[in-house]
């Protein structure tokens, strides 16, 4: 009897460029968070991935922007001596870093000037006045009396916690306005001069009389007034004197006082946009010295001793730092409870669990999409009965459900393959450009007539595809139902990274087919020989594009014959990622780039 060899063409995979773009902007789209920032935002981003994917309780942490700000406004000193108002100014800037929602520290830096002038007469202590240091000497007599006049200038430096409660939101996932409180420490310094004495560098003489100063006077507001509008007049503006500075203390050089000053302050922002926001504040500063003012007591007998206090309302002007593709606003800025009222919105928008499967395809009606499958029709996880080959008869009804692709099928879905010898070396060429660059022969043996197929595999994946399924389903079959059948897998990859690195990587996809074999279908271990090539035989030599690369990510499976035998893993670091997928058709690969 003659032997008759067919020619087999086989489909072996799908050209995937646009269907590989397509899933990368899904994937790209799965990492957005309603919060608007994604994975690599975060500072941990796989526990972000992870409590996407409900892996775990928590997200990560947004990486977030600095913020840097100016500030200026109107500053006095609450002390002992009356302020001007408006009596000076203040500037400064900061900088401010979120430690979490409702917490951050600031870092700020102040300059300010300040003047005041009293509407009554201080005297010396010798006549029961408060002008007990040396620096008033010359107003040390009876009749003398000074009205205390100073202009001071005032520096600190201090960080500062601020807590804002205003984006602890409830009803919409931004806050415009931000109410927040501030208390810090630092160190400060001051110069305090005074306008001690005239042109000449004598005491001032005569001020009581000269101002007009009376009990009655002093006694309103409009009095004082007038009180100080005449000492304006009687002083010459030189500010000549410098202000007595407390002993034994912290200085630099032996000239700059330092002391220890903390602050406070309330204020309110309003967010102009991601990048900007502009608010209001009054600061406090009080510090453990009683001479900003220049003078300490108001009567030789009252020598309590109250601190000077300065005061500044300030105007802030804020810029948040950084790339808005890299973090996000400060975290004062955003809702911490964002994400979570999303996932509640989620939970509720989706259908209540329904387990009716009214055709018994294993596939639940509110997935399915084929309500009607035939009863023992295999289906795909869609509900869908399956058609591996493709020829349009359901695999439960084609007596050859793998029919080679590129014939045509008779009624019962057989392929209607020519014999070889029937076929031109041009027909042949034509069907192979047509069909696929990878063709086996039909095999014709005692225990039936088959074929075995090939799988391909994603950018440096060795992870099984769910497609590929089928094509391993039918080499078991095969096996099965061939008992003394010895079948090799042969792992190959891309002309893409360096040929150790490919070696690898093909060695463990035909690791991976080999495992599916074994592990999903009780194949003998020793019915299957694992060999690789690497980079080494590539069925479209000049690749240039990527559904070119990807006909060459593949496993083969023929018959072993005598130089088949298990290769061993070659030396180098571990390549590509994935895995062996459990029974139940799970698939455990991700979308990534690779070779």
């Amino acid at each position: 009897m003659t032997k008759r060899f067919y020619l087999l063409i086989l489909l072996a995979g799908f050209f995937m460029t646009a269907q590989a773009q397509e899933e990368e902007v899904m994937d790209a789209a799965a990492t957005i968070v309603t919060s608007g920032y994604d994975d690599d935002m975060t500072v941990d981003p796989e526990q972000n991935k992870d409590w996407r994917m409900g892996e775990n309780r928590y997200s990560a942490k947004p990486k977030n922007a600095w913020e840097v700000g100016l500030h200026l406004g109107h500053y006095f000193i609450d002390g002992d001596v009356d302020r001007e108002l408006p009596g000076g100014y203040g500037i400064g800037i900061h900088l401010r870093k979120a430690v979490h929602y409702a917490f951050s520290l600031r870092g700020d830096f102040f300059y300010g000037q300040a003047k005041g002038l009293d509407p009554q007469p201080w005297t010396a202590s010798n006549f029961g006045g408060g002008l007990v240091e040396n620096t008033f000497d010359p107003y040390d007599s009876e009749s003398a009396g000074w009205f205390p006049a100073h202009k001071t200038r005032y520096m600190y430096f201090a960080l500062q916690g601020v807590l804002n409660i205003g984006n602890i939101l409830f009803h919409n996932d931004r806050n415009k306005w931000n109410w927040y409180i501030t208390l810090g420490a630092g160190f400060d310094t001051h110069k305090t001069m005074l306008d001690l004495l005239d042109a000449d560098g004598n005491a001032y003489s005569d001020l009581v009389r000269r101002s007009g100063f009376t009990g009655e006077k002093f006694n309103t507001k409009s009095g004082r007034s007038e009180i100080k509008s005449a000492l304006n007049d009687i002083y010459d503006g030189d500010y000549e004197t410098e202000g007595f500075k407390k002993k034994g203390i912290f200085r630099l050089g032996d000239e700059t006082n330092i002391h220890v000053v903390f602050t406070g302050s309330m204020g309110v922002a309003r967010k102009i946009s991601k990048r900007l926001n502009v608010g209001i504040e009054h600061q406090i500063m009080v510090t453990d010295n009683d001479y900003l003012d220049g003078v300490k007591y108001r009567t030789a007998v009252d020598q309590t001793n109250n601190v000077d206090i300065g005061h500044y309302t300030n105007l802030r002007i804020a810029i948040n730092l950084g790339n808005f593709d890299k973090v996000t606003e400060p975290l004062y800025w955003l809702n911490p409870l964002d994400a979570t009222f999303n996932d509640i919105a989620d939970l509720k928008k989706r259908p209540e669990l329904d387990l009716t499967d009214e055709d018994g395809d294993g596939v639940v009606d509110m997935l399915d999409q084929e309500l009607d499958t035939p009863a023992g029709c295999p289906v795909d996880t869609r509900g869908v009965v399956l058609d591996s080959d493709g020829d349009g008869l359901a695999d439960c009804k084609d007596d050859e459900p793998y029919s080679p692709p590129g014939f045509t099928v008779d009624n019962n879905g057989v392929a209607e393959i020519p014999a070889v010898e029937t076929l031109s070396e041009g027909d042949v060429i034509r069907i192979m450009n047509e069909n696929c660059p990878g063709c086996k022969s039909v095999a014709k043996t005692g225990c039936g007539e088959w074929f075995l197929p090939m799988i391909h595999f994603d950018l440096d994946k060795y992870s099984i595809k769910p497609e590929f399924y089928s094509q391993l389903h039918h080499v078991a079959s095969v096996l099965k139902m061939c008992p003394e059948l010895c079948v090799v897998a042969h792992g190959h990859t891309d002309n893409r990274n360096s040929n150790d690195y490919n070696k690898v990587l093909s060695y463990n996809r035909a690791q991976s087919a080999v495992d599916y074999l074994v592990s999903n279908y009780g194949i003998d271990r020793s019915r299957l020989k694992l060999m690789y090539g690497g980079e080494e035989s590539l069925m479209i030599p000049s690749s240039t594009n990527e559904g070119q690369h990807y006909m060459n990510r593949r496993v083969e499976f023929k018959v072993c014959d005598g130089n088949s035998f298990d290769m061993g893993r070659p030396e180098g670091p571990e390549a590509g990622q994935g895995g062996t997928p459990v029974r139940g058709n799970q698939y455990n690969g991700n979308k990534n780039s690779g070779y």
